[in-house]
């Protein structure tokens, strides 16, 4: 077992207390520890990231940018260390983790670039002679983020890379489950230059702490990523304070495939898109709706190419899919597995555990693929957030995409066909917020705004420009010049 320690004001802190962190592939020995902060703790990283703030915000973006590049150009160079650590406390596989590492340093790399040579502002026409108006952006103050397991990596670089560009400092709290990796993306910072305080991780659990980590009166902006009833909560509690919240929750997507499509490609696509990261994404296809003429082949070909999946440890060679987070993540994807058989779904592949042999000890689930799926079942609404996915088929183009949309959230949605009109129907009628065709409901660049409709999101959008607009105000400034 590892200990790691945490990020305050600058030094790198232990405590009395620590918290397990185990490696889901086998439980039998925690594999790091981390410090468990006091409420105390927490109180001084606001302290530290309001002093932090206070240097930051007259640091100028081309520094800041500096930094940011120096960061990303250190997880780089420590991808493997970073990947292996990653792929040990979440589970994914060492592919997918590296994946990840090299995603988070794309993250810092462009919003350096953006805030560091972009423009100062805009010049406004004032119908009052002889004034100059502007309007510039500044930033809020300290943020607090908090992240979650799936994407222990991606998820603070995607939050922490436009706030500290735009001049914020930040107070994280990455998940119990998968600190770690958070921490290795703190220390890249650090080592980069970054200002004490500016960034300031609080490791320690939610329960003991989140009184002191949620009141603080000095949280000027709140991003959060993860399951809808904390995200309902976070936003009728900061609601309250006139405080800015930015939630990134749940989805239940859709791919769909018509019958004109290519259905081997489609079926491909589905499997990475539903099997990825143990279909532990929010952007993970759950649901694949298949016009009736290609069902039967689709199935088929969806079949063979899950048989071909090999679930295992993540950093065992070959392996294509990981186990699951956590015992509790396991046995909840189980669960509505058999309540999905119990509605009158059939398991056409997988439906149970995985543990013969090097997975007796860990939280692996088969890839799971149900059949005879209808609206009714818990399992078409209920976000899973597992390897599960579930098939319907429908008769027309119309039905498909009422199926889509019969869902209270609204993240990404794809369909598969030759068909440019069904193509540029799909993308107008589909209620979700990312939209793909011919490609995999995952997979959006750092560049592109990303974030859903309904239950899946607030009207604040992450990555591209748009990340900007939640971490930055507009002040409006005329100067009278003439006499």
């Amino acid at each position: 077992m590892r200990t790691v320690e945490t990020l305050v004001g600058g030094e790198w802190v232990a405590s009395g207390e620590w918290i397990d962190v185990q490696d889901p592939a086998d439980l039998r020995a925690p594999a790091f520890r981390v410090p468990a902060l006091s409420p105390e703790d927490v109180t001084r990283a606001y302290d530290r990231a309001q002093e932090g703030f206070a240097l930051w915000k007259r640091t100028t973006p081309v520094e800041r940018g500096v930094v940011l590049h120096q960061a990303a150009r250190l997880l780089r160079e420590r991808a493997p260390e970073i990947a292996a650590d990653i792929a040990t406390e979440n589970g994914k596989t060492f592919a997918e983790a590296r994946g990840e590492t090299l995603k988070a340093a794309d993250f810092l790399e462009y919003y350096a670039g953006l805030v560091g040579r972009g423009g100062y502002g805009t010049l406004l026409h004032d119908v009052r002679p002889d004034t100059r108006t502007s309007a510039q952006q500044e930033p809020l103050g300290v943020v607090l983020a908090i992240t979650p397991w799936n994407d222990p990596l991606i998820t603070p670089a995607r939050k922490l890379a436009p706030a500290l560009a735009a001049g914020n400092s930040a107070v994280l709290k990455p998940a119990t489950e998968t600190p770690v990796s958070a921490l290795h993306l703190a220390r890249a910072l650090h080592d980069a230059g970054l200002p004490a305080g500016v960034l300031n991780v609080v490791t320690g659990q939610t329960s003991l702490i989140s009184e002191a980590l949620l009141g603080d009166a000095r949280i000027a902006a709140v991003t959060f990523t993860g399951g809808n009833a904390v995200g309902a909560h976070l936003r009728e509690r900061f609601a309250i304070r006139n405080i800015r919240f930015q939630g990134e929750l749940g989805g239940k997507n859709a791919s769909v495939v018509l019958a004109d499509a290519d259905l081997a490609k489609a079926a491909r696509t589905v499997v990475a898109a539903a099997f990825g990261q143990a279909g532990q994404r929010c952007t993970a296809t759950s649901r694949v709706i298949v016009q009736r003429d290609a069902y039967l082949e689709f199935t088929r070909l969806l079949l063979a190419e899950v048989a071909a999946l090999r679930t295992g440890p993540g950093l065992a060679e070959g392996m294509t899919m990981g186990p699951l987070s956590s015992p509790r993540q396991r046995d909840g994807v189980l669960a509505a597995i058999e309540g999905a058989v119990k509605q009158g779904a059939t398991v056409v592949a997988g439906g149970a555990r995985a543990d013969e042999g090097p997975r007796a000890h860990g939280c692996f689930v088969q890839p799971t693929v149900l059949a005879d799926v209808t609206p009714a079942m818990d399992i078409w609404r209920e976000e899973v957030f597992g390897p599960v996915l579930v098939l319907r088929a429908v008769d027309t183009f119309d039905e498909a995409v009422e199926a889509v949309n019969d869902s209270v959230f609204g993240l990404a949605a794809a369909v598969f066909t030759t068909d440019l009109r069904a193509a540029h129907r799909f993308a107008d009628e589909a209620e979700c917020g990312q939209i793909a065709v011919n490609l995999t409901t995952p997979g959006w660049d750092v560049h592109h705004p990303f974030g859903g409709f309904r239950d899946s999101g607030s009207a604040f959008k992450e990555q591209g420009t748009e990340a900007l607009r939640f971490y930055t105000r507009v002040k409006t400034v005329a100067i009278h010049f003439g006499a």
